[in-house]
C-alpha cells in the first residue's frame, strides 16, 4: 500500500472526493488483497472491498490518528471481511467445488509454472476457507501480510493470548486438513 499523507486524509475527512479517491487509488489493492484472502472469493472479495471503503468514507473523520491509517484500515477491512464470511457461510451450502479440466497437450515449461503456481495458490485458498473467519485472518495478517502478535491484535482489536490461541487452532486445523488430503491422495 502506498503512504497516505495526514494531509489527504485531513482533507478527506472533510468531504474532500479528490482526497477520498486518491486513498482509494492508494489502499483499494491492498484492502481487496487482505477480503480476498479472508473470504477467498473475488466477488466477495470485491463486494467487501465496497463495503470498507463506503465504511471509509463515511467514517474517517473519527480516525484520530493514535495508530497508523494502514493498522486502522486493515481493521476495517478484515472486521467487514469477517462478518461477511459469517454472513455468506450461514446462506451457502458448505460444498468446495474444484474442476480439474486440463487437456493433455504440450504446454510450454513457464505456463505449467503459471499453472502450478495457481494450483498452489488454489490449495491454499481452499484450505483457508476451511478455518472460521478470525482464525482465517489471525493465519492471513501473521503467515501471509507477515505482521507481529502485537499489530495482529492492534490490527481486530482483540487481546494478544486470543491471537495467539486463533493462531494455534488455526495450525492445527491446517495441519489436520493436510493430513487428510495426503491420506487422500494415497
Amino acid at each position: 500500500m502506498h503512504d497516505i499523507s495526514d494531509d489527504i486524509l485531513v482533507k478527506a475527512s472533510r468531504g474532500d472526493l479528490g482526497a477520498f479517491e486518491a486513498i482509494y487509488k492508494a489502499a483499494s489493492g491492498f484492502v481487496y488483497n487482505v477480503a480476498y484472502r479472508v473470504v477467498g472469493r473475488k466477488e466477495d472479495a470485491e463486494e467487501v472491498t465496497q463495503e470498507v471503503f463506503l465504511t471509509v468514507y463515511h467514517k474517517l473523520k473519527d480516525f484520530r490518528f493514535q495508530s497508523s491509517f494502514k493498522t486502522w484500515l486493515y481493521r476495517v477491512t478484515l472486521n467487514s471481511a469477517i462478518n461477511y464470511a459469517k454472513k455468506a457461510s450461514k446462506e451457502r451450502n458448505r460444498t468446495v467445488e474444484y474442476n480439474e479440466d486440463f487437456n493433455a497437450v504440450s504446454v510450454p515449461e513457464e505456463a505449467r509454472a503459471n499453472m502450478d503456481r495457481a494450483a498452489h495458490q488454489t490449495a491454499i485458498d481452499g484450505l483457508l476457507k476451511m478455518l472460521n473467519p478470525e482464525q482465517r485472518a489471525c493465519i492471513v495478517l501473521r503467515n501471509i501480510e507477515g505482521f507481529s502478535y502485537q499489530q495482529i491484535a492492534e490490527a481486530l482489536g482483540i487481546n494478544i493470548n486470543t491471537v495467539r490461541s486463533r493462531l494455534k487452532r488455526g495450525r492445527e486445523t491446517l495441519m489436520a486438513l493436510k493430513g487428510e488430503v495426503i491420506r487422500n491422495e494415497l
